[in-house]
């Protein structure tokens, strides 16, 4: 049976590799760069609000 899909040769394997290697970089470039530059300080902060929050909240009741 012959296939329905001609194998993939030559110039449009390499750009389907370049592009697919291109997406993975820049995907986990920009994956890093939100984790750690966006996600991680605003849970640090958000940990801290609700840390000095309870410590108030125990120093209310005595």
């Amino acid at each position: 049976m012959p296939a329905a899909i001609p194998p993939i040769t030559g110039m449009l394997r390499r750009g389907l590799v370049l592009d697919l290697s291109t997406a993975f970089g820049f995907g986990t470039t920009f994956g890093y760069l939100w984790w750690y530059g966006y996600h991680l300080p605003r849970v640090r902060e958000r940990d801290t609000y609700y840390a000095r929050l309870e410590v108030e909240r125990a120093a209310q009741r005595g």
